[in-house]
């Protein structure tokens, strides 16, 4: 073997484990990620809290990363046997939108719903086990500008992103003064 074949495959054999590496410390957006939010989209289709005909609630005024307009809807769900907390947030836009605009048209104003999903305990101690999922309106998973899509623990270790963000809120990760009930 020559020095320029020894080259090659230690080059290739080097951006193989460099990609593997990456996959394995990625720590959201992954194919698992991705696999639990369809789910957790089809639960709250099945629920009738997302997809068409949703339940709505009334809009009030948001601000940035979510939406000029937003929802707040608070439940339960079960995904995969464990039931846990469920936070969806629509979000609508954009900016200069107002409540009325959103009522007389929800669907064309709809940006993005965001979600927060309280796992089992052990999925992420560290963040109050919360799944979180950034979702387009038809479903599927909105991504950041490089690429990931939004969901799992969603920039985790970072300082911008949703658990960033929402550690600022105190043990529950939640702006609002409802606490709902799992620790």
């Amino acid at each position: 073997m020559t020095l320029r074949h020894t080259a090659k495959g230690g080059l290739a054999a080097l951006a193989l484990s460099a990609g593997s590496a990456t996959a394995q410390e990625a720590p959201f957006g992954t194919d698992a990620d991705t696999g639990y939010a369809a789910e957790l989209w089809a639960a709250m289709e099945d629920m009738n809290l997302a997809g068409e005909g949703m339940l709505r609630s009334f809009p009030y005024q948001g601000v940035a990363p979510h939406g000029m307009m937003l929802e707040t809807l608070y439940t339960t769900a079960t995904i995969d046997g464990h039931s846990g907390d469920l936070v969806i947030k629509r979000n609508y836009g954009p900016e200069g939108v107002g409540i009325a605009d959103v009522l007389s048209d929800p669907d064309t104003h709809l940006a993005a719903v965001t979600v927060m999903f309280r796992r089992e305990a052990g999925y992420d101690p560290d963040n109050a086990d919360w799944f979180w999922a950034k979702y387009l309106p038809d479903g599927s998973l909105d991504r950041n500008p490089k690429g990931m899509r939004l969901a799992g623990r969603v920039a985790k270790g970072t300082n911008a992103g949703c658990i960033a963000c929402h550690s600022g809120a105190g043990d529950d990760m939640l702006f609002t003064t409802d606490h709902l009930g799992s620790d």
